[in-house]
C-alpha cells in the first residue's frame, strides 16, 4: 500500500514538473512571441572600457556597434542566398524571395527576438522542402537557412535568457525529426547536428548567464557602496550631534543660570522683569531637556558608540592642537604646524570642527602616506578660519586600512554644516591636500566662554 502511494506521489510530481516545463515553454516561445523588445545601444562606460583609444567623436557611433554587426551579417546572408539563384527568371525570383526570407530574421532579433526565431525556423523548413522539390531529398541542414537559424538562436539566447537555449533546441530538432519521419527521409546527419547545435547553444547560454551574474554583482557592489557611504555619513552625523549637544548645552546652561541670577542683581526688580527672566530660564531648561532627548534618539541605534570617551570631558578645541601634534609625532609622522593671523576666540562649534578636521587629515596621512611629511596651517582671517592639511607622497607601501574609507565625507559634512567650503584632492607630487574655510560672522563676546589657550 505504501509502495502504491509512493508511486502515485512520484507520478504526480513528474506530472507537475512536466506541466511547469510546458507552461514555461509556452510563456517563452508562444505568448507575445512577436512583442517589441528593442536592443538598447551600448552604454558609454562599456565603450570607454572596451575601446578607450577611440576618439570622442566616434564613440557615439560605437554605441550602435551590435546593431551594425547584425545588419552586416544579414547582408552577407542575403548575398549568399542570391549566389544560389538559377538561370531562369522564375528560379531567380524564388531565389531572391528565399534570400530575403533567410536574411530578415537576424535583423529582426534586434527588435523581436522570439519572433525572429520562428521566422528563421520557417525559412529553414522552406529550404528543406525546396530541396525535396529540386533534389527529392528532405534536409534542413544543408542550406543557408539552417546556418542562419543557428545564428538566430544564439542571438536570441544572448538577448533573452539561458533557458531558451534548451527550449529552442527541443522545438527545432523535434520538428526536424517529426518531418523526417513523416516524409520517410533518411535521418542522415540529424543526431550529430543536434549534438553540435546543443553544444553551441549551451555555450551561448553560459555566456548569457555569466553576463547576467556579472551585472548582478556590479549592482550589488554599487548598492553596498551606497549603503556603506550612507551608514558612514549617519555615524558621522551622530558624532557631530553629540559634540554639538555639548556646545549648545553649555550655552543654554549659562543662559539659564544668568536668567535665574539676574533678578537678584537689581534692587526692587519689577514683577514683569522677574517673570520674563523666569520664562527665559524655563525655556532654557526645556531646550536642554529636548536636546538630551534628541541626542538619546540619535545614539539609541548604537549606545556604545562613544563608550571609549569620557562623556563628561570637555570637547577639544584648537587650544589642544599641540597635544594632537605631539600624539601624531609619537606615531612616526613628521608634522609642522603654522598659525597665521591673530588667534582669537571662536565659537565652540567652529573650534571643535576645525580640530576634528585636522585630526582626521593627520590620521589619513598616517594611514595612507607612511613616511611622508605633513604640514598643518591654521589661518585666522577676517570673516572666518582657514584650515589646510597637506602631506607628501608616501615613501613606503601603505598597509590596508580597516576603516570605512569615508573620512573625507565626515570632514565635508562638518564644513557644510557650518556653511563653509572644503576641497580634498591629490597633489602633483603624489601627496594629498585638504583645505577648508569655515565662516565666522561674529566672535564678539566669546572671550569668556571660549576657554583658555595653551
Amino acid at each position: 500500500m505504501n509502495e502504491t502511494t509512493q508511486s502515485q506521489d512520484a507520478l504526480r510530481s513528474e506530472a507537475r514538473i512536466a506541466h511547469g516545463a510546458l507552461h514555461r515553454l509556452r510563456q517563452d516561445l508562444f505568448v507575445d512571441a512577436f512583442a517589441f523588445r528593442p536592443l538598447p545601444p551600448l552604454e558609454d562606460a562599456k565603450i570607454s572600457r572596451w575601446v578607450p583609444w577611440l576618439p570622442e567623436r566616434l564613440r557615439r557611433w560605437a554605441r550602435w556597434l551590435p546593431h551594425l554587426t547584425v545588419g552586416f551579417f544579414s547582408v552577407l546572408v542575403f548575398l549568399a542566398g542570391m549566389a544560389d539563384s538559377g538561370a531562369g527568371p522564375l528560379q531567380g525570383l524564388l531565389a531572391v524571395g528565399f534570400a530575403v526570407l533567410v536574411a530578415a530574421p537576424p535583423l529582426l532579433t534586434l527588435f523581436r527576438p522570439v519572433g525572429a526565431y520562428w521566422l528563421s525556423l520557417f525559412a529553414a523548413l522552406v529550404g528543406g522542402f525546396a530541396d525535396v522539390a529540386f533534389s527529392s531529398s528532405f534536409s534542413i541542414f544543408g542550406n543557408t537557412g539552417f546556418l542562419t537559424l543557428l545564428a538566430v538562436m544564439v542571438l536570441v539566447v544572448l538577448r533573452t535568457r539561458p533557458r531558451l537555449a534548451v527550449e529552442m533546441w527541443l522545438v527545432t530538432f523535434g520538428v526536424a525529426g517529426a518531418l523526417t519521419v513523416l516524409i520517410g527521409a533518411d535521418p542522415g546527419d540529424l543526431p550529430p547536428v543536434a549534438v553540435f547545435c546543443g553544444a553551441v547553444l549551451i555555450a551561448a547560454a553560459a555566456v548569457r548567464a555569466w553576463r547576467e551574474e556579472r551585472r548582478q554583482v556590479v549592482e550589488t557592489q554599487s548598492v553596498t557602496q551606497e549603503e556603506r557611504t550612507r551608514r558612514t555619513l549617519l555615524e558621522e552625523r551622530a558624532l557631530i550631534a553629540r559634540e554639538l549637544h555639548d556646545v549648545v548645552a553649555h550655552h543654554m546652561s549659562v543662559i539659564a543660570i544668568q536668567a535665574e541670577a539676574a533678578p537678584y542683581r537689581v534692587k526692587d526688580t519689577p514683577p514683569e522683569l522677574a517673570t520674563s527672566f523666569a520664562t527665559i530660564r524655563e525655556n532654557a531648561v526645556a531646550a536642554l531637556a529636548e536636546l538630551r532627548r534628541i541626542l538619546g534618539v540619535v545614539r539609541s541605534a548604537d549606545p556604545d558608540a562613544f563608550a571609549e570617551s569620557d562623556p563628561e570631558a570637555p570637547q577639544p578645541t584648537l587650544g589642544n592642537l599641540d597635544s594632537l601634534l605631539d600624539s601624531v609625532r609619537s606615531a612616526g609622522l613628521v608634522v609642522e604646524a603654522v598659525v597665521t593671523g591673530s588667534p582669537r576666540p571662536l565659537p565652540q562649534g567652529v573650534e571643535l570642527s576645525a580640530y576634528r578636521i585636522v585630526q582626521e587629515g593627520l590620521s589619513n596621512a598616517l594611514r595612507h602616506s607612511p613616511g611622508a611629511e605633513a604640514r598643518v596651517e591654521i589661518s585666522y582671517v577676517l570673516g572666518g578660519l582657514g584650515v589646510r592639511i597637506v602631506n607628501g607622497a608616501p615613501s613606503r607601501l601603505a598597509k590596508p586600512s580597516p576603516g570605512a574609507g569615508h573620512g573625507v565625507l565626515g570632514m565635508r559634512e562638518r564644513v557644510q554644516m557650518l556653511g563653509g567650503e572644503m576641497t580634498a584632492e591629490a597633489t602633483e607630487d603624489g601627496g594629498f591636500e585638504v583645505a577648508a574655510f569655515i565662516p565666522v560672522t561674529n566672535t564678539a563676546g566669546q572671550t569668556k566662554t571660549g576657554g583658555n589657550r595653551s
